[in-house]
Protein backbone atom coordinates (compact mmCIF):
# COMPACT_ATOMS: atom_id res chain seq x y z
CA UNK A 1 0.00 0.00 0.00
CA UNK A 2 2.83 2.11 0.60
CA UNK A 3 4.58 1.81 -2.65
CA UNK A 4 1.15 2.74 -4.76
CA UNK A 5 -0.10 5.54 -2.22
CA UNK A 6 0.10 8.65 -4.78
CA UNK A 7 2.71 11.49 -3.46
CA UNK A 8 1.19 14.10 -1.65
CA UNK A 9 1.55 16.70 -4.36
CA UNK A 10 3.65 19.89 -3.32
CA UNK A 11 6.20 22.53 -4.98
CA UNK A 12 8.15 21.04 -7.94
CA UNK A 13 11.77 22.67 -7.38
CA UNK A 14 13.23 23.94 -11.18
CA UNK A 15 16.22 23.31 -12.29
CA UNK A 16 16.88 26.27 -14.12
CA UNK A 17 19.04 29.14 -12.34
CA UNK A 18 18.00 30.91 -9.67
CA UNK A 19 16.98 34.78 -10.16
CA UNK A 20 17.94 37.35 -8.16
CA UNK A 21 15.99 38.62 -4.98
CA UNK A 22 13.85 41.26 -6.19
CA UNK A 23 14.07 42.59 -2.20
CA UNK A 24 17.43 43.70 -1.45
CA UNK A 25 18.38 42.00 1.97
CA UNK A 26 16.85 44.28 4.67
CA UNK A 27 17.25 42.54 7.70
CA UNK A 28 20.53 44.45 9.00
CA UNK A 29 18.34 47.91 9.22
CA UNK A 30 15.00 47.03 9.87
CA UNK A 31 15.22 44.23 12.63
CA UNK A 32 17.74 46.19 15.04
CA UNK A 33 14.65 45.65 17.20
CA UNK A 34 15.87 41.76 17.65
CA UNK A 35 18.63 42.54 19.30
CA UNK A 36 20.46 43.02 22.46
CA UNK A 37 19.72 46.97 23.48
CA UNK A 38 22.56 47.22 25.42
CA UNK A 39 25.16 45.66 23.48
CA UNK A 40 23.30 45.15 20.08
CA UNK A 41 24.24 41.68 19.26
CA UNK A 42 22.29 38.58 18.68
CA UNK A 43 21.89 36.71 21.82
CA UNK A 44 19.65 33.08 22.25
CA UNK A 45 19.21 34.50 25.83
CA UNK A 46 17.13 37.88 25.78
CA UNK A 47 15.73 39.04 28.70
CA UNK A 48 12.68 40.89 29.17
CA UNK A 49 12.74 43.76 31.80
CA UNK A 50 9.56 45.13 33.71
CA UNK A 51 10.48 47.98 32.07
CA UNK A 52 9.85 46.66 28.67
CA UNK A 53 13.69 46.79 27.64
CA UNK A 54 15.15 43.57 26.06
CA UNK A 55 18.80 42.67 27.30
CA UNK A 56 20.82 39.44 26.96
CA UNK A 57 22.60 37.82 29.58
CA UNK A 58 26.07 38.74 29.01
CA UNK A 59 24.66 42.59 29.62
CA UNK A 60 22.82 41.77 32.40
CA UNK A 61 25.42 39.88 34.72
CA UNK A 62 27.81 43.01 34.21
CA UNK A 63 25.31 45.40 34.89
CA UNK A 64 26.72 48.11 37.43
CA UNK A 65 24.87 48.97 39.67
CA UNK A 66 23.13 45.48 39.44
CA UNK A 67 19.34 45.85 40.41
CA UNK A 68 19.08 48.66 37.58
CA UNK A 69 17.78 48.31 33.75
CA UNK A 70 21.16 49.97 32.09
CA UNK A 71 19.02 51.55 29.18
CA UNK A 72 15.99 53.44 31.61
CA UNK A 73 17.63 52.85 34.86
CA UNK A 74 14.56 51.19 36.40
CA UNK A 75 14.34 49.06 38.91
CA UNK A 76 14.83 44.89 38.41
CA UNK A 77 12.48 43.07 41.16
CA UNK A 78 14.38 39.90 40.90
CA UNK A 79 17.83 40.13 43.40
CA UNK A 80 20.24 38.67 40.97
CA UNK A 81 19.23 41.55 38.95
CA UNK A 82 18.30 38.78 35.78
CA UNK A 83 14.78 38.71 35.56
CA UNK A 84 12.34 35.97 35.07
CA UNK A 85 10.84 36.62 31.77
CA UNK A 86 12.07 35.74 28.60
CA UNK A 87 11.60 37.64 25.23
CA UNK A 88 10.11 34.95 23.27
CA UNK A 89 9.13 36.41 20.68
CA UNK A 90 12.27 38.46 19.67
CA UNK A 91 14.46 34.69 19.79
CA UNK A 92 12.34 33.25 17.36
CA UNK A 93 12.50 36.36 15.29
CA UNK A 94 16.56 36.13 14.99
CA UNK A 95 16.16 32.12 14.67
CA UNK A 96 13.75 32.70 11.78
CA UNK A 97 15.79 36.08 10.23
CA UNK A 98 19.02 33.53 10.39
CA UNK A 99 16.79 31.45 8.08
CA UNK A 100 16.26 33.59 5.61
CA UNK A 101 19.81 35.18 5.81
CA UNK A 102 20.86 31.66 4.15
CA UNK A 103 18.26 32.18 1.56
CA UNK A 104 19.16 35.57 1.13
CA UNK A 105 22.94 34.40 0.73
CA UNK A 106 24.39 34.47 -2.86
CA UNK A 107 25.57 30.80 -2.39
CA UNK A 108 21.96 29.68 -0.86
CA UNK A 109 21.67 27.21 1.79
CA UNK A 110 22.39 23.40 1.00
CA UNK A 111 19.92 20.81 1.74
CA UNK A 112 20.06 19.96 5.60
CA UNK A 113 19.87 15.86 5.00
CA UNK A 114 22.28 15.42 2.56
CA UNK A 115 24.62 18.53 2.96
CA UNK A 116 25.87 18.28 -0.33
CA UNK A 117 23.50 19.65 -3.16
CA UNK A 118 21.91 23.14 -3.14
CA UNK A 119 19.00 23.64 -1.62
CA UNK A 120 15.27 23.90 -4.00
CA UNK A 121 12.86 23.19 -1.55
CA UNK A 122 11.94 25.02 1.93
CA UNK A 123 9.71 22.72 4.41
CA UNK A 124 8.45 25.29 7.20
CA UNK A 125 6.78 22.45 8.85
CA UNK A 126 10.27 20.45 8.84
CA UNK A 127 12.32 23.63 9.34
CA UNK A 128 14.49 22.17 6.65
CA UNK A 129 16.32 22.85 3.29
CA UNK A 130 15.72 20.30 0.79
CA UNK A 131 17.65 19.27 -2.49
CA UNK A 132 15.41 17.71 -4.97
CA UNK A 133 16.13 14.15 -4.60
CA UNK A 134 15.62 14.79 -0.38
CA UNK A 135 12.67 16.26 -1.67
CA UNK A 136 11.01 13.41 -3.28
CA UNK A 137 11.87 11.02 -0.42
CA UNK A 138 10.24 13.77 1.98
CA UNK A 139 6.92 13.47 0.21
CA UNK A 140 6.94 9.73 0.43
CA UNK A 141 7.50 9.83 3.86
CA UNK A 142 5.34 12.42 4.80
CA UNK A 143 2.19 11.23 2.61
CA UNK A 144 0.10 10.93 5.01
CA UNK A 145 0.76 14.73 5.95
CA UNK A 146 0.15 18.33 5.09
CA UNK A 147 3.68 19.55 4.91
CA UNK A 148 3.98 23.00 3.46
CA UNK A 149 7.05 23.46 1.49
CA UNK A 150 7.91 26.79 -1.00
CA UNK A 151 10.94 26.62 -3.45
CA UNK A 152 14.05 28.71 -2.32
CA UNK A 153 13.71 30.53 -5.47
CA UNK A 154 10.20 32.20 -4.75
CA UNK A 155 11.53 32.70 -1.02
CA UNK A 156 14.45 34.68 -2.12
CA UNK A 157 12.27 37.04 -4.42
CA UNK A 158 10.48 38.08 -0.95
CA UNK A 159 11.28 40.70 1.49
CA UNK A 160 12.10 39.78 5.09
CA UNK A 161 8.74 41.16 6.68
CA UNK A 162 6.87 38.88 4.47
CA UNK A 163 9.28 35.65 4.71
CA UNK A 164 8.34 36.56 8.64
CA UNK A 165 4.42 36.69 8.57
CA UNK A 166 4.19 33.56 6.41
CA UNK A 167 6.48 31.77 8.50
CA UNK A 168 4.19 32.55 11.83
CA UNK A 169 2.81 29.41 12.69
CA UNK A 170 -0.79 28.75 14.06
CA UNK A 171 -2.22 26.76 16.08
CA UNK A 172 0.75 25.53 17.89
CA UNK A 173 -0.10 25.95 21.47
CA UNK A 174 0.02 22.87 23.20
CA UNK A 175 -2.16 21.56 26.16
CA UNK A 176 -1.11 22.78 29.64
CA UNK A 177 -1.71 19.62 31.32
CA UNK A 178 1.25 17.46 32.76
CA UNK A 179 2.89 15.46 30.07
CA UNK A 180 0.44 16.34 27.39
CA UNK A 181 2.89 19.05 25.84
CA UNK A 182 5.14 15.81 26.14
CA UNK A 183 2.37 13.88 23.42
CA UNK A 184 2.27 16.71 21.08
CA UNK A 185 -1.33 17.62 22.18
CA UNK A 186 -2.51 20.49 20.25
CA UNK A 187 -4.54 22.81 22.60
CA UNK A 188 -7.59 24.39 20.77
CA UNK A 189 -9.59 25.23 23.89
CA UNK A 190 -8.78 27.99 26.53
CA UNK A 191 -10.02 27.71 30.00
CA UNK A 192 -11.14 31.36 31.21
CA UNK A 193 -11.27 29.74 34.98
CA UNK A 194 -7.68 28.84 34.96
CA UNK A 195 -6.13 30.65 32.38
CA UNK A 196 -4.85 27.82 30.50
CA UNK A 197 -5.11 26.13 26.89
CA UNK A 198 -6.42 22.84 26.84
CA UNK A 199 -6.73 20.17 24.74
CA UNK A 200 -10.16 18.34 23.98
CA UNK A 201 -9.68 15.92 25.96
CA UNK A 202 -8.70 17.55 28.98
CA UNK A 203 -11.65 19.70 28.29
CA UNK A 204 -14.24 17.01 28.02
CA UNK A 205 -12.89 15.00 31.11
CA UNK A 206 -12.13 17.09 33.18
CA UNK A 207 -14.77 19.71 35.10
CA UNK A 208 -12.93 21.55 36.98
CA UNK A 209 -12.37 23.44 33.53
CA UNK A 210 -14.97 26.22 32.68
CA UNK A 211 -16.16 28.48 30.83
CA UNK A 212 -14.37 27.91 27.56
CA UNK A 213 -13.85 29.48 24.43
CA UNK A 214 -11.64 29.21 20.94
CA UNK A 215 -7.97 29.57 21.57
CA UNK A 216 -7.74 31.91 18.98
CA UNK A 217 -10.29 34.00 20.34
CA UNK A 218 -8.46 34.29 23.39
CA UNK A 219 -4.92 35.22 21.82
CA UNK A 220 -6.89 37.74 19.54
CA UNK A 221 -8.60 39.11 22.72
CA UNK A 222 -5.47 39.46 24.65
CA UNK A 223 -3.89 41.53 21.13
CA UNK A 224 -6.57 43.81 20.90
CA UNK A 225 -6.15 44.44 24.92
CA UNK A 226 -2.56 45.20 24.36
CA UNK A 227 -3.10 47.60 21.12
CA UNK A 228 -6.07 49.28 23.42
CA UNK A 229 -3.48 49.74 26.25
CA UNK A 230 -0.76 51.00 23.98
CA UNK A 231 -3.08 53.61 22.41
CA UNK A 232 -3.55 54.98 25.93
CA UNK A 233 -0.31 54.96 26.58
CA UNK A 234 0.62 57.27 23.15
CA UNK A 235 -1.56 59.63 24.65
CA UNK A 236 -0.34 59.94 28.10
CA UNK A 237 3.10 59.91 26.66
CA UNK A 238 2.41 63.64 24.93
CA UNK A 239 2.31 64.90 28.53
CA UNK A 240 5.87 63.42 29.74
CA UNK A 241 7.18 64.30 26.86
CA UNK A 242 5.95 68.14 27.49
CA UNK A 243 6.97 67.86 30.82
CA UNK A 244 10.41 66.66 29.31
CA UNK A 245 10.71 70.12 26.92
CA UNK A 246 9.69 71.87 29.69
CA UNK A 247 12.76 70.40 32.46
CA UNK A 248 15.19 71.04 29.64
CA UNK A 249 13.95 74.49 29.47
CA UNK A 250 14.46 75.00 32.83
CA UNK A 251 17.93 73.56 32.59
CA UNK A 252 19.09 76.28 30.06
CA UNK A 253 17.74 78.98 31.77
CA UNK A 254 19.34 77.95 34.76
CA UNK A 255 22.70 77.68 32.84
CA UNK A 256 22.07 80.93 31.34
CA UNK A 257 21.17 82.67 34.44
CA UNK A 258 24.24 80.71 36.51
CA UNK A 259 26.41 82.69 33.37
CA UNK A 260 24.97 85.83 33.69
CA UNK A 261 25.63 86.08 37.52
CA UNK A 262 29.26 85.26 36.80
CA UNK A 263 29.83 87.85 34.44
CA UNK A 264 28.17 90.24 36.88
CA UNK A 265 30.03 89.56 39.70
CA UNK A 266 33.23 89.44 37.64
CA UNK A 267 32.29 93.10 36.45
CA UNK A 268 31.29 94.29 40.15
CA UNK A 269 34.40 92.47 41.80
CA UNK A 270 36.86 93.60 39.41
CA UNK A 271 35.68 97.15 39.74
CA UNK A 272 37.40 97.23 43.81
CA UNK A 273 40.56 95.29 42.67
CA UNK A 274 42.35 93.42 45.90
CA UNK A 275 40.10 95.29 48.38
CA UNK A 276 37.17 92.64 47.42
CA UNK A 277 38.80 89.42 46.14
CA UNK A 278 38.16 87.85 48.83
CA UNK A 279 34.91 88.26 48.48
CA UNK A 280 34.44 87.94 44.72
CA UNK A 281 35.56 83.85 45.65
CA UNK A 282 33.38 83.99 48.28
CA UNK A 283 29.76 85.28 46.20
CA UNK A 284 31.03 82.55 43.00
CA UNK A 285 31.82 79.77 45.92
CA UNK A 286 28.12 80.74 46.53
CA UNK A 287 26.95 80.69 43.16
CA UNK A 288 28.15 77.22 42.22
CA UNK A 289 26.79 75.42 45.67
CA UNK A 290 23.49 76.69 44.67
CA UNK A 291 23.45 75.98 40.69
CA UNK A 292 25.03 72.65 41.30
CA UNK A 293 22.20 71.82 43.83
CA UNK A 294 19.67 72.60 41.42
CA UNK A 295 21.28 70.74 38.63
CA UNK A 296 21.57 67.86 40.62
CA UNK A 297 17.65 68.11 41.04
CA UNK A 298 16.84 68.97 37.88
CA UNK A 299 19.38 65.89 36.34
CA UNK A 300 17.58 63.41 38.48
CA UNK A 301 13.86 64.56 37.25
CA UNK A 302 15.35 64.54 33.61
CA UNK A 303 16.23 61.17 34.17
CA UNK A 304 13.51 59.86 35.70
CA UNK A 305 11.61 61.30 32.90
CA UNK A 306 13.19 60.18 30.04
CA UNK A 307 13.46 56.58 31.72
CA UNK A 308 9.37 56.71 31.28
CA UNK A 309 9.62 57.48 28.23
CA UNK A 310 12.23 54.93 26.82
CA UNK A 311 9.94 52.39 28.74
CA UNK A 312 6.67 53.81 27.03
CA UNK A 313 8.94 53.72 23.81
CA UNK A 314 9.58 50.18 24.36
CA UNK A 315 6.29 49.06 25.47
CA UNK A 316 4.98 50.47 21.93
CA UNK A 317 7.65 48.90 20.00
CA UNK A 318 7.19 45.43 21.84
CA UNK A 319 3.38 45.68 21.34
CA UNK A 320 3.83 46.51 17.61
CA UNK A 321 6.26 43.65 16.41
CA UNK A 322 3.71 41.18 18.93
CA UNK A 323 0.85 42.23 16.33
CA UNK A 324 2.95 41.63 13.29
CA UNK A 325 5.16 38.20 14.36
CA UNK A 326 4.07 36.78 17.51
CA UNK A 327 2.71 33.30 17.51
CA UNK A 328 0.35 32.17 19.76
CA UNK A 329 2.43 30.54 21.66
CA UNK A 330 4.41 33.72 22.71
CA UNK A 331 1.68 35.26 23.08
CA UNK A 332 -0.02 33.40 25.31
CA UNK A 333 3.89 33.56 26.99
CA UNK A 334 4.48 37.04 27.35
CA UNK A 335 0.78 39.19 27.28
CA UNK A 336 0.08 38.59 31.16
CA UNK A 337 4.33 39.93 32.22
CA UNK A 338 3.90 42.69 29.39
CA UNK A 339 0.60 43.96 30.58
CA UNK A 340 1.50 44.17 33.89
CA UNK A 341 4.31 46.22 32.98
CA UNK A 342 1.92 48.81 30.62
CA UNK A 343 -0.71 48.60 33.45
CA UNK A 344 2.59 49.83 35.88
CA UNK A 345 3.60 52.93 33.06
CA UNK A 346 -0.18 54.16 32.98
CA UNK A 347 -0.43 54.94 36.17
CA UNK A 348 2.44 57.32 36.15
CA UNK A 349 1.86 60.49 35.64
CA UNK A 350 4.05 63.79 34.85
CA UNK A 351 5.23 65.85 37.65
CA UNK A 352 3.30 68.99 37.83
CA UNK A 353 4.32 72.14 37.57
CA UNK A 354 4.24 73.74 41.12
CA UNK A 355 5.75 69.93 42.07
CA UNK A 356 9.02 70.34 39.99
CA UNK A 357 12.34 71.94 41.19
CA UNK A 358 13.17 75.67 40.32
CA UNK A 359 16.27 77.10 39.84
CA UNK A 360 18.62 78.35 42.69
CA UNK A 361 17.79 81.28 44.60
CA UNK A 362 20.07 83.89 43.80
CA UNK A 363 18.24 86.66 46.34
CA UNK A 364 21.61 86.33 49.01
CA UNK A 365 23.74 86.77 46.32
CA UNK A 366 22.85 89.44 45.11
CA UNK A 367 21.85 91.42 48.37
CA UNK A 368 25.96 90.73 49.37
CA UNK A 369 26.91 92.04 45.99
CA UNK A 370 24.61 94.94 46.30
CA UNK A 371 26.12 95.93 49.78
CA UNK A 372 29.85 95.78 48.55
Amino acid sequence: DGAAAPMETGPQPSTSACSPPSHPPAVKDDFQFVLCEGCQQESPNLKLLTCLHTLCLNCLSENKPIGQCPVCRTAIPQVSGIPNMDNLLFTNLQTRLSIYKKISDSGGPSCSRCRGEAAAVWCSECEEFLCTKCFEDHQWFFKKRSHEARRVEELRAESAHRFLEDTRKSCNLFCSSPGHADQGHISSIYCKKCKKPLCCSCALLDSQHAPFCDIRSETQRRQEELGTMSQKLKQKRSGFEATYAALQDEAARLEQAQQEMRELIRQRVEQLVRLIRQEEEELLGLVEVRQEQGRRELARELQHVEGVLRRMEAGERLVEKMSLYATEQEVMDMQPFIKDSLEELQQLEPPAAGDRVQPGDMAECRARLQAL
